[in-house]
């Protein structure tokens, strides 16, 4: 349901409020996503998914043993991912994209 103009004018003034009042908690506010804690909980797995690969690679030509436990580092990584991925759902693709994009390339603040 869509807010009269009053409520709009007055939800305006609020926030005008507090960013006047606090700008840099309302900056960090407006950037921050609900999956930010989620987005940045995927990095281990998918880097123990990276080592285990490179280690089986270097490893296979000289013992298969060693390059085994590569492919279950890579194995074990990718169920972690897996895991973390269902948990965190569909909703919200879009904003775990964004957040990927702002973990990995922040941007710029112009007033620092």
């Amino acid at each position: 349901m869509p807010l009269s103009e009053d409520e709009q004018r007055i939800l305006n003034e609020i926030e005008q409020s507090f960013h006047e009042s606090d700008p840099k908690l309302a900056r960090e506010v407006g950037e921050t996503t609900v999956y930010r804690h989620a987005v940045s909980s995927l990095k281990l797995p998918i880097l123990g998914i990276v080592v285990g690969l490179v280690f089986m690679v270097l490893t296979l030509s000289q013992n298969y043993i060693l390059a085994f436990f590569g492919f279950i580092l890579m194995f074990l990584s990718g169920l972690a991912l897996a895991k973390k991925l269902k948990f965190m759902g569909m909703i919200g693709a879009q904003q775990v994209t964004k957040t990927l994009k702002e973990v990995n390339f922040p941007r710029k603040n112009e007033s620092e």
